[in-house]
């Protein structure tokens, strides 16, 4: 799936086929991949035109709660607010598409659950498509409006768990299709 982002984000070539897709992504990966040598405001604001870089990068930084951070430094930061940087300097770019790579792979579970508020919300006030690649069937069936199981490279089923009722049921056909069911203790 990972494959299929980074082609819908341009980053690699395909080797057949077309893609259509908003022409403005923007992408965060599991890892922030934020520069070291840069502040937070210069992270956010990368690839933004100089002028009004630093005040668009302020109201980015507000936005996912760093925004007294602006000179502040990567390495003072924890892995959510790293991704949460990670996260502005997406948005700030004022994508059409948004594509998150498992972004919250490597968060602890409570910081997880508040990144998944976080981006309902950021979602919700600037509307991007969004496209969420992750293993973790509790975070798509919380997040996702459309779930697409992916199998050698094809879409091997699609759920809809916003549908009223549906969380449950989804969550409990996806762990079967994933063969985990039987695996899951009784309760």
């Amino acid at each position: 799936m990972t494959t299929l982002l980074r082609a819908l984000a341009g980053l690699d070539p395909i080797d057949g086929g077309r893609i259509e897709a908003p022409r403005k992504p923007a992408v965060v990966f599991q890892e922030h991949r934020l520069l070291p040598w840069d502040s937070l405001w210069r992270n956010v604001s990368l690839g933004l035109p100089e002028k009004g870089a630093r005040e668009r990068a302020a109201a980015a930084l507000a936005e996912v709660g760093l925004g007294g951070r602006l000179d502040d430094w990567p390495r003072n930061l924890s892995g959510g607010q790293a991704q949460r940087v990670a996260l502005a300097r997406a948005l700030v770019q004022e994508p059409e598409l948004l594509l998150l790579d498992e972004p919250f792979a490597a968060l602890d579970a409570l910081t997880r659950i508040r990144m998944h508020v976080l981006v309902k919300d950021l979602v919700a006030r600037h509307r991007p498509g969004v496209l969420l690649v992750t293993h973790d069937v509790e975070e798509a069936v919380a997040l996702a409006d459309r779930i697409l199981v992916m199998r050698g490279g094809a879409i091997a089923a699609e759920h809809r768990p916003t549908e009223p009722g549906r969380p449950a049921a989804t969550r409990a056909t996806l762990l079967a299709e994933l063969g985990v069911e039987n695996d899951l203790p009784s309760a």
